[in-house]
């Protein structure tokens, strides 16, 4: 029996290493590329996905010195602070994102009030920014983006680091308010249905009485659906693309969806083989579906 199970292990061994020899092939053709944007920015992302947070911090901040009315670089150093906290909470890990206390309750430990401040600074300049571009261009694609991004954020920290639920659900109404307009200028702006797809799901993962209150409120969500926007933001989108990813992975290991969830890890750490996370993430996946298997 214990040959049959080891024999059993060795295939499904040599599958994961073939699966994952396929994917590396995928990715050196190419995954789906992003809109070119400035190097700068285009590198500051590629550190943050690595999380080397100073290091992409630093590349927005010398763009935004140089482009000081642009709306989007503040939401992205909003975003490097913003990613930085969860990292170092663990948010972005399966054994947060599968804890139901954890996830409804928030993260045990204070922020670090500096890098509370200076996110706040930056949300409040990337909104105040967009909607004076916005005064002067209603369909000015970046300041709804911008505004998207800058109102997910806060609903991420008011639920998850500040813990007001209220807040938060706030905040994601007005994200998807604005993910909305967005999609009627740009309808290829796949990095709105992030915040469409996040709202939903998290609205919908609420316990029943919950989300009858809140539908007396105007306030619905609908977890699947929820599902569906965070794929086509994780394939279709931009520089939120692999954000998209790592939450639609954790979302498809709530949902036991394990081969959605296997095919983000795969990705994500053969894109950023630099990032602990999505290498811990994947191996973890691999030992517990190895250990089924083995049964």
């Amino acid at each position: 029996m214990k040959g049959a199970e080891s024999l059993t292990a060795i295939r499904f061994s040599m599958r994961h290493r073939l699966r994952a020899s396929a994917v590396a092939v995928v990715l050196a053709a190419g995954l789906p590329a992003r809109a070119g944007g400035p190097p700068a920015i285009e590198s500051g992302f590629q550190l943050l996905y690595e999380t080397r947070f100073e290091e992409a911090r630093s590349r927005f901040l010398n763009w935004e010195k140089e482009n000081p009315r642009d709306p989007l670089v503040h939401a992205w150093e909003a975003a490097s602070y913003l990613f930085e906290e969860f990292y170092q909470q663990g948010v972005l890990s399966s054994q947060f994102f599968l804890d139901d206390a954890r996830l409804v309750g928030g993260v045990g430990d204070k922020s670090n009030g500096a890098s509370r401040a200076a996110f706040l600074t930056a949300c409040e300049a990337a909104e105040r920014l967009a909607k004076e571009h916005l005064a002067t261009n209603p369909k000015d694609a970046d300041a709804l983006l911008a505004l998207t991004v800058t109102a997910g954020m806060r609903a991420d920290y008011a639920s998850l680091i500040d813990k007001r639920p209220f807040e938060s659900l706030k905040r994601i109404r007005e994200s998807e308010g604005y993910a909305r307009s967005l999609l009627a200028v740009k309808p290829d702006a796949a990095d709105a249905y992030l915040a469409l797809g996040a709202g939903n799901y998290i609205i919908g993962s609420l316990p029943a009485h919950k989300r009858f209150f809140l539908q007396l409120g105007g306030i619905q969500g609908d977890r699947e659906v929820g599902m569906k926007q965070l794929e086509i933001a994780a394939t279709q989108g931009d520089y939120l693309r692999p954000f998209a990813k790592i939450l639609l992975a954790l979302a498809a290991l709530r949902a036991r969806q394990l081969g959605l969830a296997r095919v983000q890890l795969e990705e994500l750490a053969a894109e950023f083989p630099q990032n602990p996370l999505f290498a811990r993430e994947l191996a973890m996946q691999r030992n517990s579906t190895l250990r089924e298997a083995a049964r």
